[in-house]
C-alpha cells in the first residue's frame, strides 16, 4: 500500500507534501481525471497555474475526490498579464473561483518578468492575500537570485517556495544554496527532464540495483537532496509508480554517480528570455 508522502516544513511554519501532482499539459477533463487517480493513490499536493487553463478541471477533481479540503493542499500560479498590485488581487478572485475553493494553500507569480518591474508590487498583494486568509502560503516560480534579494529587500518576506526546473542535468546548485540559506523550499518542475534521462547507464544501473524504474531513481534523487518534485501524468500506473519513492534510498555513491550527469542542461524558458503568455 502507498501511503502519503511525507512533508516539509515551510518557513512561515506550515508544511508541504514532499511530492506533488502536476497538471501541466492537462486540460480540463484529463486534469479532473487525473487529480482524482492521484489523490485516490496517495498525492495531498495538486498543482496547477492560471495559465494551464484547467484550474476548474482540477477543482471539479478535487470535490469528487470526496477528501476533506484540509487534506489537499492546492497550488496554483499567477498569470503573465496579471502582475501588479490591483491586478494580482482580482486574478486571485478569479482563480479560486474556477477552482471552486474558498482559499488556496499556496500562490506562486508563475514568472518574474523583470523587464515590467512589477513582481514586488505583485508580492506584496501576494502578502496582503496571505495577510487576509485567502491563501495559506506565497511563493515564486522561476526566480533568479537577483529577483529573490529584491523581495527580500523590499518587503522583508521572503517567498516560502521557489518552483524552478531542475533535474538531474540541471541541478541549479547555486540557487539551491541561496534558497537553503533563506528557508526558502526548492520545487522542482520537470524533475524528469524530458524523459531522455531514462536510459543513461548511470540511472538505469541504479535502477537495477535498487529494483525500481529510472523515473523513480530520477525523483529519489531530489527527495535525497531535500527538494519537492511536482511531475505530471495523465497515465494511472505512472501516477502511482511516481509517488511509489519513499521505501528506499539512494546511497552516498549513488548520488555521487548521479550527479556526474548534470551538464546545466536548461530544457525550458530561462526567465530573462520568458516570453509572457
Amino acid at each position: 500500500m502507498i501511503f502519503p508522502p511525507p512533508e516539509v516544513r515551510l518557513n512561515d511554519g506550515r508544511r508541504l507534501p514532499s511530492l506533488g501532482f502536476g497538471t501541466w499539459r492537462l486540460d480540463d477533463e484529463e486534469s479532473c481525471s487525473s487529480v482524482q487517480t492521484a489523490l485516490a493513490a496517495g498525492y495531498r499536493l495538486i498543482d496547477t497555474a492560471t495559465r494551464y487553463e484547467n484550474e476548474v478541471g482540477v477543482g471539479r477533481g478535487i470535490e469528487a475526490s470526496g477528501l476533506p479540503r484540509t487534506s489537499v493542499v492546492v497550488t496554483t500560479k499567477l498569470h503573465d498579464a496579471d502582475h501588479g498590485f490591483d491586478r494580482a488581487l482580482r486574478a486571485f478572485d478569479a482563480s479560486a473561483a474556477r477552482l471552486g475553493l474558498d482559499y488556496v494553500d499556496l500562490y506562486l507569480i508563475h514568472w518574474p518578468l523583470a523587464e515590467r518591474d512589477l513582481f514586488v508590487d505583485t508580492w506584496r498583494a501576494f502578502i496582503r492575500l496571505r495577510e487576509e486568509g485567502r491563501v495559506r502560503s506565497i511563493g515564486v516560480s522561476n526566480f533568479e537570485i537577483r529577483h529573490l534579494e529584491r523581495l527580500i529587500a523590499e518587503t522583508g518576506e521572503a517567498p516560502a517556495v521557489n518552483q524552478i526546473e531542475l533535474h538531474v542535468d540541471f541541478s541549479q546548485p547555486v540557487l539551491r544554496a541561496f534558497h537553503a540559506a533563506h528557508g526558502i523550499v526548492t520545487q522542482s518542475w520537470r524533475p524528469l527532464g524530458r524523459g531522455n534521462l531514462f536510459s543513461h547507464p548511470v540511472v538505469a544501473s541504479l535502477a537495477h540495483k535498487h529494483q525500481r524504474s529510472p523515473a523513480q531513481i530520477l525523483l529519489r534523487w531530489h527527495i535525497e537532496l531535500g527538494l519537492v518534485p511536482v511531475p505530471k501524468s495523465g497515465n494511472a500506473a505512472r501516477i502511482s509508480e511516481n509517488l511509489d519513492i519513499f521505501g528506499f534510498a539512494l546511497d552516498a555513491e549513488d548520488l555521487r554517480n548521479l550527479a556526474t550527469l548534470d551538464g546545466d542542461h536548461r530544457q525550458g524558458e530561462h526567465p530573462d528570455r520568458h516570453l509572457a503568455f
